[in-house]
């Protein structure tokens, strides 16, 4: 039979394929290398700069703070510290003016005093400074001062020229009143400490400028030296770095407020003075997208800033920036911040141009080299070809002409060699074994078998018996003279009907020889090929251990010749092995289908709660399967299973919960919320009529005590009412058919706070295990009052190593393992909001699929049932992933595992064989799952089949019950 064949391609084009794919790989590679090489030395190299230039920019502070410093430290100790009155301070601002000019970074001096006086002195350095403070065009300095005592404040103005001589006047009261030196930062900030101290950025009150103050106290603890400084300098040392023409690089102080920056363009980046603060006091705008991020992440909550940051890729304005933040000085908490940000494609421009120049030369390297390769893989080709043909006539049974192929190439000659000795063999023995190899199951192999033997010794007719006994043949298949397989083949060959049968079987090798019309009578061959004489050949077909497996019988016109019957024999020697393989396999198969059969019949048969589960979920699973392959449209259109994949699928669901041999049979049946293996709902009513009799008791010791008899009574009668109503309340708890608020758990654990009086030790006649665990609580002098309901220790098993499963186990199972195996606590299983297992006992069910994929993935299942353990053990994964046990996904499973899962499902809601719950109708059954499908638990597709397919109508009229049945 020909089979299609996927379109091949020629060897040269092979080779040349190959090669250009090698240079071009090659050509990418080295590009790719190169690529990455030059974008790592970029990246270091500005990683690199920022660290220089945070260096340099920590040196220029330093630099330029050293003067303002000792400028600040010497005026707290001159007598203008100790200056009492604004006419002292007037007759000292020569040190003041001295300090400003010997240190040009300083925007001003001042002295804050203890009395709340202040004296402030700065340059006026160009018209639009003395325009600001309304200053006489000659002036040189501004003196700010304020007088304060008990019982005025006095502020002034003073206009100063270069040799300080007064030359303006102006009142200040205004000032004088809003403003108190005490109240300021550097006021109390150096007031706390020993040394100068210098504030974070911020907004000047006198210029409305950004910058920070240098601050010293004066030895008396009387006055505050300070200075204000800008660090718009800093800027000037930014512009000098040019990374990219579009980098950004700024200084940012601890709350994201911008510093300096390298850009001047004031379109490009708000000012510091313009940006626009949220309420928290945070940066929200600096008309770069990048900045701003940047400065958003320093002025988060609990970012730290103590070391460098890495250099990172961001996003902003659509387009990828590199960002890094270093500190400028590691040591102070309140160090500056040097954020660089630089465009992607400006920095990796020229790599990506070596890139693209490395990807041009690799092009026309490619171009030159291919046509040398195509001529060099031609030549090579040629001769491989010839052989090609060759193989092809061999194929085609064209054993006429030899093989005669020449080529320079050794391989090559052994080759054409080589298949000129096989030619003959292959001719002599491709019909056996393609008939052999053909097929693997027994029914179809035994007419391969016979046909072949009968083509081989030109027969023209034959049958293959099998043998069943140490006398019998049974026949298997017949072909009679034209053609047809006879199928009323019945009777059993005895072997010594024939003498040319018994020859054969007892010196086990084929005869020829003649057949009367009395022999074709009495071995009953007239339906092969009529009643007159004919020329056979028997021959017998041996196995390894030298057994017969059966013998073929050929029925010819003319006598067979020796060669004939030699092949004939050589050939039926390869069928016997065939044969004997079929049998054995048939056999295994059987054996192991019956162990299945019989491990889920046992499962079935273990507990009422699985019914017939094992057995028609198999059946529900096989329909679904064959609506697929029957599919003529839709998404399984070209679906198809082959015999071992339907093999695989019949294994699998079969087996697909033979882990409940595992699940204890009082978890699998528990129907109330106390049962284990026997329902303590008892325990619990005999203890409520405990509390009964205690009352009744109560009631009589009350009236012989001097009570009136009736209210006794009364009292009595109205407990053993409320008993009755609260142990109704805590029986119906127990059922568990309705979800459960949370008070009816609060009344609950109300109920259980009720004690009742125990004088029996609870240690006596219990196993060495329950001693054990109640032996973790010592034990209470009797009489003791005990709880009505309690979750005492010895109600918790703990979970042993063996029944844990590692977060990383080999079956990928992604599970949550509760604490303890069992918490059998009364309160715990009583409170159960919903059906009436505890997580611990709803972990032991869902186990049974661990257990299952468990037991089978060490079954040493053959290659084509390879896939069981899979198919078996998926059928309670959801199609979102969050099923379980290993949480897979839709495309994460096989079709078949998705099939068995809706025919689980199917079975468990139709089921009328569940102590638990009553089967549903059809109609409820369909619902269910169809919301299931919508809510991706089930496949989508496959349900959709299973509904136009009508596998839920045939399944109910043949399993379910007639009323249920409510849907045409």
């Amino acid at each position: 039979m020909a089979t299609a064949v996927r379109r091949s391609v020629p060897l040269h084009l092979h080779i040349w394929t190959w090669f250009g794919s090698l240079v071009l790989l090659v050509g990418a590679l080295v590009c790719g290398i190169n690529y990455a090489m030059t974008k790592a030395a970029l990246e270091r190299s500005v990683t690199d700069t920022t660290q220089r230039v945070s260096r340099e920019s920590l040196e220029e502070v330093e630099n330029l703070l050293r003067p303002a410093q000792m400028a600040v430290r010497l005026l707290s100790h001159s007598s203008l510290a100790d200056a009492t009155s604004q006419t002292q301070r007037k007759q000292r601002m020569a040190l003041m003016r001295d300090a400003l000019e010997s240190s040009p970074i300083l925007q001003a001096l001042f002295i804050g005093y203890a009395d709340g006086s202040f004296f402030y002195m700065r340059p006026l350095r160009d018209e639009g400074e003395r325009a600001a403070y309304k200053a006489p065009p000659s002036a040189a300095f501004l003196v700010q001062s304020v007088e304060r005592d008990t019982r005025r404040v006095v502020g002034r103005y003073l206009y100063l020229g270069a040799d300080l001589r007064l030359i303006g006047e102006a009142d200040a009261a205004d000032f004088a009143a809003r403003y108190d030196p005490r109240t300021r930062p550097w006021y109390t900030a150096a007031m706390a400490s020993e040394t100068v101290v210098r504030t974070d950025p911020y907004m000047f009150y006198s210029d409305r400028e950004s910058g920070a103050t240098l601050a010293v106290r004066s030895a008396d603890r009387q006055a505050v030296v300070g200075g204000d400084f800008r660090l718009d300098a800093l800027g000037q040392l930014l512009n000098h770095e040019s990374l990219t023409p579009r980098a950004v690089l700024a200084l940012l102080d601890r709350k994201g407020a911008l510093v300096a920056i390298n850009r001047t363009t004031p379109e490009s980046v708000a000012a510091p003075d313009t940006v626009i603060l949220n309420p928290a006091g945070r940066p929200e705008d600096y008309g770069l997208s990048v900045l701003t991020g940047i400065a958003a992440k320093v002025a988060a909550p609990g970012d730290s800033h103590a070391a460098a940051h890495p250099m990172l890729l961001e996003r902003a304005d659509g387009e990828d920036w590199y960002t890094s933040i270093d500190v400028l000085d590691v040591k102070d908490p309140n160090s500056l911040l040097l954020v660089s940000a630089i465009p992607q494609a400006e920095l990796l421009h020229d790599a990506r141009q070596q890139a693209a120049w490395g990807m041009a030369l690799t092009g026309l390297v490619l171009l030159l080299a291919l046509p040398v390769t195509w001529l060099v893989a031609r030549s090579v080709a040629r001769p491989l070809q010839s052989l090609a043909a060759e193989a092809d006539a061999i194929r085609r049974f064209d054993f006429v002409r030899p093989v005669s192929v020449r080529s320079h190439i050794g391989e090559v000659n052994d080759l054409a060699a080589t298949m000129d000795q096989m030619r003959g063999t292959i001719q002599r023995m491709l019909h056996v074994m393609r008939a052999v190899s053909a097929e693997h199951r027994l029914d179809r192999l035994l007419p391969l078998l016979l046909q072949e033997t009968l083509n081989a010794a030109g027969g023209q007719a034959g049958a293959l018996y099998l043998a069943v006994n140490d006398e019998g043949l049974n026949p298997a298949v017949g072909f009679d003279r034209s053609g047809a397989e006879v199928t009323t083949m019945d009777a059993t060959l005895p072997q010594d009907t024939l003498a040319l049968v018994r020859t054969a079987v007892r010196e086990g090798t084929a005869r020829a020889g003649h057949l009367t019309s009395a022999d074709v009578a009495a071995a009953r061959l007239e339906v092969l090929s009529g009643p007159a004489p004919v020329h056979a050949a028997v021959i017998p077909l041996i196995n390894r251990q030298h057994a017969l497996l059966g013998v073929v019988l050929v029925l010819r016109d003319t006598p067979m010749e020796a060669a004939q019957l030699a092949f004939a024999s050589t050939m039926a020697s390869l069928s016997a092995g065939a044969l004997e393989v079929g049998e054995l396999t048939t056999a295994q198969r059987d054996l192991f289908d019956a162990f299945i059969r019989l491990l889920a019949g046992a499962i079935d048969a273990k507990s009422p709660h699985t019914g017939g589960h094992c057995a028609r979920v198999p059946e529900l699973t096989k329909m679904l399967a064959r609506a697929a392959c029957d599919a003529t449209d839709g998404p399984y259109q070209s679906f198809q299973l082959n015999d071992a994949q339907w093999e695989a699928l019949h294994v699998a669901a079969w087996l697909h919960d033979c882990g409940k041999v595992t699940t204890p049979d009082y978890v699998i049946d528990k129907a109330t919320k106390l049962e284990t293996l026997h329902d303590r709902i008892h325990e619990v009513r005999m203890r409520f009529e405990v509390l009964k009799r205690d009352a009744e008791i109560d009631c009589l010791e009350a009236a012989a005590g001097g009570e009136d008899p009736q209210a006794a009574r009364a009292r009595r009668d109205a407990l053993l009412r409320q008993f009755d109503e609260e142990f109704a309340f805590v029986a119906s708890c127990n059922v568990g058919g309705e979800q459960m608020d949370a008070e009816d758990q609060a009344r609950l654990r109300q109920i259980a706070t009720r004690t009742w009086r125990r004088t029996l030790d609870d240690r006596l006649g219990v196993s060495h295990e329950e001693l054990a665990r109640r032996g973790s609580v010592p034990a209470a002098p009797l009489p003791v009052l005990e709880p009505l309901l309690a979750d005492r220790p010895d109600h918790r098993i703990e979970r042993v190593a063996r029944d844990h499963i590692a977060d990383i186990n080999p079956w990928g199972f992604r599970l949550r393992t509760p604490q303890y195996l069992y918490d059998r606590g009364e309160l715990h299983n009583l409170t159960i909001s919903r059906g009436t297992l505890t997580a611990e006992e709803r972990f032991k069910i869902e186990d049974h699929i661990v257990q299952t994929q468990i037991m089978l993935s060490r079954l040493p299942f053959p290659k084509h049932l390879r896939d069981v353990p899979e198919i078996a053990g998926g059928h309670h994964e959801k199609m979102d992933g969050t099923g379980y046990p290993r949480g897979l996904k839709r495309d994460q499973m096989s079709p078949l595992a998705r099939m068995m899962g809706i025919a689980d499902i199917f079975e468990a809601l139709t089921a009328a064989d569940r102590p638990y719950k009553k089967a549903k109708t059809l109609s409820d059954a369909v619902g269910i799952m169809t919301r299931l499908r919508d809510q991706q638990h089930i496949d989508a597709e496959l349900f959709d089949l299973f509904i136009a397919a009508g596998i839920h109508r045939t399944y109910a009229e043949r399993y379910m019950d007639p009323a249920l049945v409510d849907m045409a």
